[in-house]
């Protein structure tokens, strides 16, 4: 009987790192399927699946307890849309906030570049003053 993947054949499958797998054991989000006869931990592929679902939900913008929520939630039958929605929205309202903060960014080093190219090349750099005096 194939009894899948030790921790460290996971990890290498999932293409993360074993303190990854180690650390998603430690929230709950992963068990091992059960001990071999060296006590080491042993996987099945189902396990594999969980990895990656976690890894892609992740990548969408999910925090690890979003994916907590949505691992209960798909333990059921049926997902509902109305169950997921409201993560949904609330990641949603995360990713524009963070695109306004990454554009307001881009304008502040764009300003600054502009600055540094108005400058001469050997002068002393304006940039640094005003880093400076953001300090303050």
């Amino acid at each position: 009987m194939d009894r899948g993947y030790t921790i460290g054949q996971l990890a290498h499958a999932a293409g993360v790192p074993l303190s990854t797998l180690r650390y998603y054991e430690r929230v709950g989000l992963l068990q091992p399927t059960g001990r071999a006869p060296n006590n080491y931990r042993f996987y099945t592929r189902d396990a594999l699946q969980m990895v990656r679902f976690i890894r892609a939900a992740q990548a969408t913008g999910f925090t690890l307890d979003d994916v907590h929520t949505l691992l209960t939630l798909r333990s059921g039958n049926t997902t509902l849309c109305k169950d997921v929605q409201p993560l949904l929205t609330t990641r949603l309202a995360d990713v524009a906030q963070r695109l306004k903060d990454m554009r307001h960014i881009h304008r502040v080093l764009t300003t600054m570049l502009a600055l540094c190219h108005a400058q001469e090349q050997h002068a002393p750099c304006h940039v640094i003053d005003r880093l400076t005096d953001a300090l303050s």
